[in-house]
């Protein structure tokens, strides 16, 4: 009786016995290389990443819909286990909704900034920090695709002052120690007219939660 009761399991195809033993990660594919770092140097086999374009950094209002509809891909694919690789990005507590709706977690924190600091440390520095503009590894790289040109500061420069004038520093967050990123960074802040400060992060919470799930 206790065999017959697993033979259903038995009896499923290959890769959707797979799929039930699977993590589903939804991810904003801003951070897809830290995901699959942090992926590797653990061992987190169990992680299947989906990463939505990077670009919704930019578009929040774009994510909410996205993530509905990887989802429920998701789901007809035969994923049972789901967790959002997403903090509440700028969404005003649309990615909350559908975690509760669809009964499925997110990353802990307002955004990737908060995360990859530590949303303790970062909510603790929040008075210091608040004139600050942030940098994670991925927009260091990404700095004129995804800063400069959806700002429209190559075509209008004289836009930096509307844009960044109540900012007072840079503050790179940096999750490798790179040099060459570092340098892309700071050039960022001369670029913006800003003090420069650099923290190195590694992967803070982003880790931490990767690991719990």
């Amino acid at each position: 009786m206790g065999f017959a009761g697993n033979k259903a399991e038995v009896n499923l195809p290959t890769h959707k016995r797979a799929r039930l033993q699977k993590v589903h990660v939804i991810a904003c594919g801003a951070i897809a290389r830290e995901v699959l770092a942090i992926s590797r140097i653990n061992g987190l086999d169990h992680i299947d990443l989906h990463c939505l374009p990077a670009i919704y950094h930019s578009y929040p209002q774009k994510i909410a819909p996205a993530l509905e509809q990887a989802i429920a891909e998701a789901r007809a694919n035969g994923f049972e286990k789901i967790f959002i690789g997403y903090a509440d990005c700028g969404t005003g507590g649309d990615i909350d909704k559908i975690c509760e709706r669809e009964g499925i977690e997110r990353l802990s924190g307002p955004h990737c900034y908060s995360f990859f600091a530590g949303n303790e440390e970062f909510a603790a520095r929040a008075d210091q920090d608040f004139t600050a503009f942030f940098l994670t590894d991925f927009l260091a790289r990404q700095f004129e695709a995804f800063v400069i040109q959806p700002l429209g500061l190559d075509r209008h420069p004289e836009l930096k002052e509307m844009y960044f004038g109540n900012y007072k520093k840079l503050i790179y967050l940096s999750q490798e120690e790179d040099e060459t990123l570092q340098k892309k960074a700071k050039e960022a802040a001369d670029y913006l007219g800003l003090e420069y400060e650099y923290r190195f992060t590694s992967y803070g919470d982003l880790a931490t939660e990767l690991l719990a799930i």
